[in-house]
């Protein structure tokens, strides 16, 4: 075997090694890599009990009950399937019947998702109050944006403590 045909073998089988490792790794984060899974995703994919994930959609109107010490239950719905959820801590401002939320804990073995962390999201229509003034000045303002606006500035997301959240993980 010349050098030039030693040397392409190891290049090549260095690239078999690291590709075979890469595919290893993205099949282990595969289920990861998702920001939350939906009512609907949770139902299809038969998550075991105790499996730790975070759960995301809407808060149903009319679900809301809250009970001592803080307990609330809740459900969580995608328009396809709905989650009931246990959560026992501070909910975050922003959080509303009818409002989106990122919950993060597991199912237990009733079917109940007991959440140990949950994020209110709003809308992306959210605008703060000194851009809103800016575009009122320019002449630039649409009458869709007085709801959001008028508010004052809000966190984009906000934990069960209150503190507030760059991104979703």
């Amino acid at each position: 075997m010349t050098r030039k045909q030693r040397r392409m073998t190891i290049i090549g089988g260095s690239l078999a090694v690291l590709a075979l490792a890469a595919a290893l790794v993205l099949n282990a984060l595969r289920d990861s890599i998702v920001f939350f899974s939906t009512p609907t995703m949770v139902a299809e994919k038969h998550v075991a009990p105790g499996k730790r994930f975070r759960l995301g959609g809407l808060v149903q109107p009319g679900s809301l009950q809250r009970g001592d010490n803080l307990a609330v239950t809740f459900e969580v719905a995608d328009g396809g399937a709905k989650l009931p959820v246990a959560y026992k801590g501070i909910l975050p401002d922003l959080f509303r019947e009818g409002q989106g939320v990122v919950a993060e804990g597991a199912l237990d073995a009733n079917g109940v998702f007991k959440a140990d962390t949950v994020l209110a999201k709003h809308d992306e229509t959210y605008m703060p109050k000194d851009v809103a003034d800016a575009l009122k000045k320019q002449g630039h303002w649409k009458d869709d944006y007085g709801a959001q606006a008028s508010g004052g500035a809000k966190p984009a997301a906000t934990t069960a403590q209150g503190n507030p959240q760059g991104a979703m993980r």
